[in-house]
């Protein structure tokens, strides 16, 4: 009991600290505000008379770093030292330039490389970050007017911050496209929460002629993070903290599991991963308690054993590029929801004639007893009586065996009907937990570094079931709505509604299925 306590004011305090600011424990070190996937560059270029040099700042989040480390480290002993970090960062900056493209007047300037350097940063849950600064040089007669093209296309296959300076010493600068200072202090301090929107300038052409007085075009400004963002990152934060503690405590280990499935919860309630879309299917079909559970359940069990399949081949291949892997999950995931829902609006659109057929008599038993059995009528009993009772009396003596044969068939069509919700649910669950959170990840990668993996995979654990508590809330909570409705007078407006929602509920997953398909294909998993 003391130990709950314990805990639960443990877990008060932090989320005290998160709401009044108050700074993060020592080593609490922020996600990276660009994803912890991304590789972010920088080019600040000075023009001179004679010549252009470039400082050229490549930023790598947590991931990337890890997947290099086995690069950097020739001697495979498990430790970088500084002769290691200076032939790694020689290397790099050798492949910097030969991705970078410079042009005066339309005629290529070659590039040489005056310095390089390679360090490491503290990250999230006990990782590291990188930081590859090469400076350069390349000769150029700047004397007279001309027009400099550059390009930079340095590991053009990662996503991230992208962003260009320029600025003339004994050189003008006409109109230029790019601004004279570093809005992000040459990647040390990014403006706010951008993962939605990073900077990405990657070129820029720009007027030069002698004299000073440089000009620069009206630039747009930048976007920033959202209060809730910043609470998000806040927590995050301090929940990275614990999991890189040097000495991990059960009532520090119980805080952090805590926090897990606190910010797998935030996680999912989080706009734009269509998984409260879930919970409108399930009110929709006119679902059970244990429909929602099953969705929960199935999301916890695919979002854990995609994180741990993900890190273990993030953890093996340097190659991987993990952003680009998550992006094709969001397509498989999007299109999964869009065929579910088209499956849902081809059988709300044949219940649609159903009525009419009861009023001319005319309905066939057979599709009549397998539209009961879906779900999308209600049970015989609520038919005309006369009509029943006839079409009974003949079916059963036109077959000889009527009775045996419509019991047999309704019976089979409520197990076939009952095996497709079940599938739709789990393919709904699968679709939801399908693309691992980068934040669950390296908290993973950041305890099996540390010689905790049961640990991560715990956290891991405790992340989907916060997902999965979000999802199976709204599940209920919108049960609940459904039940309301459907006690409500038969001449109500808002009951009227209920004919419709099996159409409405297929419409919105079709939709939100193919915009999940359509953001992760265009990039912005």
């Amino acid at each position: 009991m003391r130990r709950l306590i314990t805990v639960a004011l443990l877990l008060a305090g932090a989320l005290a600290a998160v709401a009044t600011g108050a700074p993060a424990p020592a080593g609490a070190m922020p996600a990276h505000p660009l994803g912890n996937f991304t590789v972010n560059h920088y080019d600040g270029l000075t023009l001179f008379p004679d010549h252009i040099a470039d400082t050229a700042v490549v930023d790598a989040a947590e991931i990337p770093t890890l997947q290099d480390q086995s690069a950097v480290d020739t001697g495979h002993d498990g430790s970088v030292d500084a002769a290691e970090m200076t032939a790694y960062a020689r290397g790099q900056c050798a492949g910097l330039v030969r991705a970078v493209r410079t042009t005066l007047a339309g005629r290529p300037l070659g590039w040489s490389v005056t310095s390089a350097s390679y360090a490491y940063v503290p990250g999230a849950a006990g990782l590291r970050t990188s930081r590859l600064t090469c400076e350069l040089t390349a000769r150029a007669d700047l004397g007279r007017p001309g027009e400099v093209g550059f390009a930079n296309g340095f590991r053009a296959d990662r996503i991230g911050w992208h962003e260009i300076t320029a600025t003339g010493r004994g050189v003008r600068l006409d109109h230029s496209p790019v601004p004279q200072r570093s809005v992000s202090d040459e990647l040390r301090r990014y403006p706010g929460d951008l993962l939605t929107s990073p900077l990405n300038v990657r070129s820029a052409t720009l007027h030069a002629a002698p004299g000073e007085g440089s000009s620069v075009r009206s630039l747009p400004g930048l976007p920033s993070a959202g209060i809730i963002s910043r609470a998000l990152n806040r927590l995050t934060a301090y929940f990275n903290s614990l999991v890189g503690a040097r000495h991990l405590t059960v009532p520090v280990g119980l805080l952090a599991l805590l926090l897990a499935v606190v910010l797998g919860a935030s996680h999912a309630a989080m706009p734009g991963h269509g998984k409260t879309v879930m919970a409108a299917y399930i009110a929709g079909r006119s679902g059970r308690i244990r429909d929602a559970v099953t969705v929960g359940m199935t999301v916890t069990v695919t979002h854990t054993g995609g994180v741990l399949l993900l890190g273990f081949l993030l953890s093996v291949s340097a190659s991987l590029a993990g952003e680009s892997l998550l992006s094709w999950l969001g397509v498989v995931s999007g299109l999964l929801v869009m065929a579910i829902g088209l499956g849902l609006l081809r059988s709300a659109w044949r219940a649609r004639r159903v009525p009419t057929a009861f009023e001319d008599h005319t309905t066939d038993p057979e599709r009549v007893e397998h539209l009961v059995a879906a779900g999308h009528l209600p049970a015989p009993s609520a038919a005309p009586q006369p009509h029943d009772h006839a079409h009974g009396h003949g079916h059963g003596h036109g077959h000889g065996h009527g009775h045996g044969h419509g019991h047999g068939h309704g019976h089979g069509h409520g197990h076939t009907a009952s095996r497709s919700d079940r599938g739709r649910l789990i393919g709904l669950g699968v679709s939801g937990g399908l693309v691992p959170s980068p934040s669950a990840l390296v908290v993973l990668l950041g305890a099996i570094a540390l010689g905790r993996t049961v640990f991560g995979v715990a956290l891991i654990i405790g992340y989907g079931i916060g997902m999965a508590a979000t999802l199976t809330a709204a599940g209920l909570l919108l049960l609940r709505l459904r039940g309301l409705l459907d006690r409500l007078p038969a001449g109500h407006r808002a009951s009227r509604l209920t004919r419709y929602t099996p159409m409405l509920t297929a419409v919105l997953v079709t939709v939100v299925g193919a915009g999940l398909a359509l953001r992760a294909i265009t990039g912005s998993v």
